[in-house]
Order: structure tokens, then C-alpha cells, then sequence
């Protein structure tokens, strides 16, 4: 028996450590197809020559994420003997405890008071009776079908939009999971103190180890090589993989499946079709035609419904994008500009959102090093916008227009700092137009299941699966749907960790019942 990957995110690496760990398969057997150079997906950050790169970094909390802990108590640290990687992401919180003291910064720089959620009554009665309908209910409405438009200038929504990056249109089933899921961290949703962050950017500090893992037990990795099409047996009674095509440097092959090898699909990426800038040009606009995620998905769900309906989440670009960049900084002002303006030092706050801008920017100040083998004379921080086609407030223009120079002079305009504390600094942008597609409103059969019924030797583990209860844009959620396939076709013995009911918890609902009120 063999089993074989298609991507290298975090879904499909921490596919392959199930298998190895709890269905006892060994490594050798297992190889992952991935078209990038290294692995990882979504969760990348590299050094380019002209200063450090990430896409994003995913929220991580110690009281969620059930999956991925479990999984990272088994994957040794790469930099601390006798530790594992969830030890060391433990340690590392406790010696550097997130407390924001400037989430939300206004038009005059004013640190905003954000210990009040400035909620009217009118609010919190919308909110309760989107929280407490049910999912059917909801169906394929989004936020705005529920909420009026003054909710949307209240504290807890800017403060949960830019944590999240919720937009109001986005699906109210996605919004109403994510306060289910997360109702112990809306009381301290001010300071993020629940927040747990990596050592490193979660490439280095999550990816790294869990691969070197891999590898050490044998696991192949091919790389440059793309899946293109899977050849399937579709009968009445059974569903399963007959055969791979292959695109790779030697150009097109293919691959025969026997009905006892596995095979997991990653169907789309929330990061596919991403394109970069540079400091003097805006990132390239790249759509789904330069996916070969999206069409690998289109193509094998045309005709079969149990492989749910990528149009949901692909057809419209406007609703799904925003832009994110990374700084690298050769001096230490900017650092040190914010660290005395915000009250944090580095890696303690969280983002630091501008209420009034334009483009809704924020930014975050990373623990430094933030990369490992980071020299000690840079300093690399991450931003983002959520509305990246609008004219900004100090550069006459949309974002998705900028090159990194524009981005770090409307950056300055907005915390009035002389643009000097960017001296010689590199800024590089990030466009991402699927990027918060899995928001997109949608039925709950859009999204097929980790195994789809019928299915013999195939399953899906991406972001665009249907977990019940559990919430997208998280490590998390990969890896569960990872967990998921995987103990249902190879048939394990153990029980997927259970997602934690904070909202059940009467200590949590009192909480946040007088925080609404505050």
C-alpha cells in the first residue's frame, strides 16, 4: 500500500505524520507532489534578496486547536533537545505573554478605549439572534442580512474583522461559528491575551520540524510536480482513485492507483494565484487560470455533487482579496518608534489596526528574530489590508496600485512618523485574491466531506472541506480534516481529538454576557 499527497501544506504534512504515527505506515510509502519549491503551503516566509517575505500568519490560541497540538506533541523541536514543538511554543508564550495596549489607533493617533464594546442594545439583541439561529437558518446569507449598518462602526467589530479579517458581506454561518468557537476569547478580544504566537514565523517554527520529521522516516517529497487530473471509478457502489496525472520538469505523466493506495486532494488554497511586489511595482493580478489548485478542483467536481461546487468560493475576486507586506528593516527606529508609542515591545501586542484608514491597515510587531538565521541588524514586521482597492489617505491611490514604498509612506502618514524611521528599509507586497474565499456565503454541501460518501482510497484535506462546528482560516481546520481522512481510510482505532465547547462553559457565557454590556 502506498499513499500519495497532492500539495504540501500543512494539511497534507500533518496527513502523512497520521499515518506514520497512528496507522502505523511507514514512511517510504508515502509520497507528497508539490509544485513549489519547498513545502509548507500557505504557511511559507522566506528570505528574498531584497529582505524577508511571509504571506501571513495564522491566529494560534493553547485552548483551541485540539488537532494541531495533539499532532505537535509528537513532532520534536528542531532547536531544543528533549522538547517538543508544542513544549516550545508553550515556553516561548509563557516567557513573552501577549497583552495589546493599542489595537485600535484613530485619524489623530489616539490609542482608541477599546474596553467597551459600544454595543447598543439594539446590537447585542441582532448579535444574540445570529448567534442562536441555526445553520440552517442562516443558509447562504451573509453578516449584513443580520446586523444593521451601526453595528459595523462598533469597537467589537473592527476589533473581530481585522482578527479575523471578517468582511460584512461575508457568510453569517462563518461569522456565527467563529463566536461559537472563540466565545472564551471575545471577553479579552481587546488585548488578545488568548493569542499564543511561534518562536519563529510559522514556516520555521511549524513547518520545518514537522517536514524534517517526515523526512527522517523516509517520507518522498517531489517537487515541481503538480497534480492535474485523477482518473476515477464512479459507480453506484463505490468511489476510488484509478490513476494520477502527473505534470512535472519531464513534462506529463501518469500514475496508476490501486484500489488499496490512498490518495488526498488538496482541493484549492485560500493562497492560490498570489502574486508579490516589489518596492517600486504593485504585485501582478493574477486570478484562477494561474491556479492549478482551483482547476484541478473544477475539473473532477464537474458532474459529481459530492465533490462540492468551487464556484462558491472562486467566482468573485472583489469580495475574497486583500494585501498583505512584509517590512524588513535595517535600523531599529521603526521598532522603537512603535514599542514607545504603543506600550508594547515586540512581539507582546497584537495588530495594531488604523479605525480611520481607507484601506483598513494593520500591522504587527514580530518577537525579534523572526526568522531564523535573521541577522541582528534587521527588524521584519507584517501588515495587511482589507480594503486594498481603495484610495488611501496620504497616497493617492488603491493599494492593489502600490509598490512597497507607497505602502510604508501611508503607513508613516497614519502614526505621523517621519518617514526617516524607514531608512533603507524593503517592504514587499502580498496579493492575495482568494484569500478569505472560504468565508464566501455558502450551503453546506458546497464543500465536499474530508471523505466523500462512497469513496474507497480518496479524500480531500484543505481549507474547503465541511467539518461540523469547527471554523476555517485556521491550522487547525486542515489539520482536523487531515485527521479526519486519514483515521477513516486507514481505519484508526483512536478518536479525532473533540473540538472544546468553550460556549458551553457557564464561567465563559457569564463573561461574555457583562462584556457586551461594558
Amino acid at each position: 500500500m502506498t499513499a500519495f499527497f497532492a500539495g504540501s501544506g500543512i494539511g497534507s504534512l500533518a496527513g502523512a505524520a497520521f499515518l506514520i504515527r497512528d496507522a502505523g505506515w511507514k514512511g517510504a510509502d508515502i509520497t507528497i507532489f508539490e509544485s513549489q519549491p519547498i513545502p509548507g503551503g500557505s504557511l511559507d516566509g522566506a528570505q528574498r534578496p531584497e529582505g524577508y517575505s511571509l504571506r501571513g500568519g495564522r491566529m494560534l490560541t493553547s485552548d483551541h486547536y485540539e488537532c494541531l497540538w495533539d499532532l505537535m506533541k509528537s513532532i520534536p523541536s528542531l532547536e531544543h533537545e528533549g522538547l517538543s514543538v508544542y513544549d516550545e511554543t508553550l515556553r516561548f508564550n509563557e516567557r513573552n505573554p501577549a497583552h495589546s495596549r493599542a489595537r485600535l489607533v484613530d485619524a489623530n493617533r489616539h490609542i482608541v478605549d477599546v474596553s467597551s464594546m459600544a454595543f447598543t442594545m439594539h446590537d447585542r439583541l441582532e448579535l444574540l439572534r445570529l448567534t442562536e439561529a441555526t445553520e440552517e437558518t442562516l443558509g447562504t446569507s451573509r453578516i449584513t442580512d443580520w446586523l444593521s449598518p451601526a453595528f459595523f462602526r462598533s469597537n467589537f467589530w473592527l476589533m473581530w474583522q481585522t482578527t479575523f479579517a471578517f468582511q460584512p458581506w461575508h457568510s453569517a454561518v462563518e461569522f456565527k461559528r467563529y463566536l461559537h468557537r472563540f466565545m472564551n476569547e471575545y471577553p479579552r478580544i481587546e488585548t488578545l491575551a488568548g493569542v499564543k504566537r511561534t518562536a519563529y514565523n510559522q514556516y520555521d517554527s511549524l513547518v520545518r520540524p514537522l517536514v524534517h520529521w517526515l523526512v527522517e522516516r523516509g517520507v518522498r517529497f517531489e517537487h515541481g510536480v503538480t497534480v492535474t487530473d485523477v482518473d476515477l471509478r464512479d459507480d453506484a457502489d463505490v468511489l476510488s482513485v484509478r490513476g494520477l496525472e502527473l505534470r512535472g520538469p519531464s513534462g506529463v505523466r501518469t500514475m496508476d492507483i490501486s484500489p488499496q493506495d490512498l490518495v488526498f486532494i488538496q482541493n484549492a488554497s485560500m493562497t492560490d494565484a498570489s502574486s508579490l511586489g516589489t518596492m517600486t511595482e504593485p504585485p501582478s493580478q493574477l486570478t484562477k487560470v494561474h491556479s492549478a489548485g482551483w482547476a484541478l478542483w473544477e475539473k473532477i467536481a464537474q458532474g459529481r455533487p459530492a465533490f462540492g461546487r468551487p464556484e462558491a468560493f472562486n467566482a468573485s475576486i472583489p469580495e475574497s482579496w486583500w494585501e498583505s507586506f512584509t517590512v524588513t528593516c535595517r535600523t531599529p527606529a521603526f521598532f522603537e518608534k512603535m514599542e514607545s508609542f504603543t506600550g508594547n515591545q515586540a512581539g507582546t501586542g497584537g495588530l495594531v489596526t488604523f479605525r480611520d484608514s481607507r484601506w483598513l491597515m494593520s500591522v504587527v510587531l514580530y518577537h525579534q528574530p523572526h526568522f531564523v538565521g535573521q541577522r541582528a541588524d534587521e527588524w521584519v514586521f507584517w501588515g495587511y489590508a482589507l480594503h486594498p482597492d481603495r484610495v488611501g489617505d496620504f497616497v493617492p491611490k488603491p493599494m492593489s496600485e502600490c509598490g512597497g514604498a507607497d505602502i510604508l509612506n501611508e503607513l508613516a502618514g497614519h502614526l505621523n512618523f517621519d518617514r526617516a524611521v524607514f531608512e533603507g528599509a524593503t517592504c514587499i507586497p502580498c496579493r492575495m485574491p482568494y484569500i478569505t474565499s472560504m468565508f464566501m456565503p455558502r450551503a453546506r454541501t458546497d464543500r465536499p466531506k474530508p471523505v466523500p460518501a462512497r469513496s474507497r482510497n480518496l479524500a480531500f484535506v484543505s481549507q474547503f472541506v465541511e467539518i461540523p462546528d469547527d471554523v476555517v482560516f485556521t491550522v487547525e481546520y486542515s489539520v482536523r480534516a487531515a485527521q479526519t481522512a486519514v483515521y477513516q481510510l486507514a481505519h484508526v482505532d483512536r478518536i479525532v481529538p473533540p473540538i472544546t465547547a468553550h460556549d458551553a462553559k457557564p464561567r465563559v457565557l457569564l463573561d461574555s454576557l457583562v462584556k457586551s454590556f461594558t
